[in-house]
């Protein structure tokens, strides 16, 4: 459930693919001419560092760059994009690196490595931070927390602001104060000129329109600034397991819930199996389960009640719900994910939960290959959908529901099995799709044009338009890709 070229059949990366394009590299004397203007450190194969420089969190991808160049700050991003431009290589930004398709990595090009700009400004009177492009989300919630404010993100702490920003940004706070995006205040942007710009709602606001949802495509965007609100440090988090037969009543009792309750929580629901943990009755090991989660805003002892009603919905397989800290809710699910695991996600909006299509839901999710995976409905509206459908790029706010299709396994022999259940799942859900989907999750982009023009909507063309702006050559395509207006 956190917050992700293109290969039709099989495993979407082969350990082979991996390594074409890197026999000729770089000439070394353009690698030196970039030394002489770069405060970072360039890796390059071969180097002690170059294996784990092009190590990333989904350990489907492996990919070999000619370059990786671990920027110190703007000037090197500068240095970097130019570089790959005049030379004609192709580009790939890293900055948290947990984005599930990898397009944090290339082959045989450059890599624009953000991981060490990790900086965090707090203003705690103004109510905003500004965060560097190498921050994740537990970066910003510790340097936010200290002062009693958040902004929100997403639910796996590891993730990088930058991917999860750029694509929306869902997470628990999302029905209360919107997306990543839509408390992003301000931004530092290279563009594809090498060129570094502010954008703002008075300064380059097409550029500040198009990064609010419009993904990578426009520049590398080198630091984030956010609007903040009062939250924790004391939270209560609702984690709470049912039998999946009573999937049904779950969902309808979560709506039911949800259509009388203010905007506080944002509710996400579960399908998957019992892990084979002490928590959990050992009776239950292994039996398909339905799960909610979510976190109140509000004190602990306000939010444990306001988050009852969705732990007595029926007899519980487990209730792990408790008071706790913000910082310890945001990293609940972060052992679910761990670095080097296999991922491959889709997405898909609906506009209701019928019958059929929870029945679909609890199917499918009973006969993933890996026990590990999951199907999560994420219940929207609230703030997100108040914000108008063109006023950021994000499209589809007015989809009631999420579904993420999540495969999660760790061996690589088992990719093809895996990645033929989550298509598998991604086809029959799609039948009760409002059309949409949401482009952190978006698999491998096998569906290529049809799948972006989907997840940006009416604000494609818009989009297209900045593109032929900012990056008319197309530099920044190892993404959810938007081709220039020509």
């Amino acid at each position: 459930m956190s917050e992700r070229h293109s290969h039709s059949d099989g495993p979407p990366v082969s350990r082979d693919e991996g390594r074409r394009g890197t026999e000729a590299g770089i000439p070394g004397s353009l690698v030196e001419e970039l030394a002489s203007r770069f405060r970072g450190q360039l890796i390059r194969p071969g180097d002690p560092g170059y294996e784990p420089a092009r190590e990333i969190w989904n350990g489907m991808i492996d990919r070999h760059p000619a370059l990786v160049a671990r920027c110190d700050g703007d000037e090197d991003v500068i240095a970097a994009v130019s570089f790959a431009r005049d030379n004609e290589l192709p580009l790939a930004v890293r900055g948290g690196g947990h984005g599930v398709a990898g397009h944090a990595l290339c082959d045989g090009g450059v890599v624009i490595d953000l991981s060490e700009m990790m900086a965090v400004d707090v203003d705690p009177e103004g109510l905003t931070a500004r965060a560097q492009g190498g921050c994740r989300l537990g970066d910003l919630d510790r340097a936010t927390q200290r002062h009693g404010l958040a902004t929100p993100t997403g639910v796996v702490s590891a993730t990088g602001i930058a991917g999860l920003t750029l694509s929306g940004g869902m997470g628990w706070l999302r029905r209360k104060y919107g997306l990543s995006c839509d408390n992003l205040v301000s931004a530092k942007v290279v563009t594809a000129d090498g060129t570094l710009v502010a954008a703002d709602a008075s300064e380059n606001k097409d550029l500040f329109w198009a990064i609010r949802g419009g993904g990578g495509n426009f520049g590398v965007v080198t630091s984030f600034e956010y609007r903040l609100h009062p939250i924790g440090p004391e939270v209560f988090f609702c984690f709470v397991f049912y039998p999946a037969d009573r999937a049904g009543e779950v969902l309808r009792s979560c709506e039911r819930y949800l259509s009388a309750a203010p905007d506080q929580v944002g509710p996400i629901a579960v399908f998957g199996r019992v892990p084979e943990a002490e928590e959990f009755p050992a009776e239950w090991h292994g039996e398909p389960y339905v799960a909610l989660l979510a976190l109140s805003p509000d004190s602990p002892a306000e939010g444990e009640r306001a988050l009852q009603p969705l732990r007595e919905i029926a007899e519980p397989i487990c209730d792990l719900s408790s008071a706790t800290t913000y910082l310890e809710a945001q990293a609940v699910l972060n052992d679910d994910y761990p670095d080097g695991g296999r991922y491959y996600w889709k997405s898909v909006n609906a506009p209701e939960l019928s019958d059929e299509l929870i029945e679909c839901l609890v199917q499918h999710a009973a006969t993933a290959p890996s026990r590990a995976s999951t199907i999560d409905v994420w219940f929207q509206g609230g703030a997100m959908a108040r914000v108008g459908e063109e006023e950021t790029a994000f499209a589809n706010r007015g989809a009631a529901y999420l579904l993420g299709i999540e495969g999660n396994w760790g061996d690589d022999a088992d990719s093809a099995e895996n990645v033929t259940w989550v298509r598998d799942t991604f086809a029959d859900l799609r039948t009760y799709s409002s059309g949409g989907v949401y482009l952190n999750f978006p698999g491998f982009l096998e569906e290529g044009e049809q799948l972006m023009r989907e997840g940006y909507g009416v604000n494609y063309e818009r989009l297209s338009a900045a593109k032929a702006t900012y990056d008319p050559a197309n530099l920044f395509r190892l993404n959810a890709n938007i081709e220039p207006k020509r």
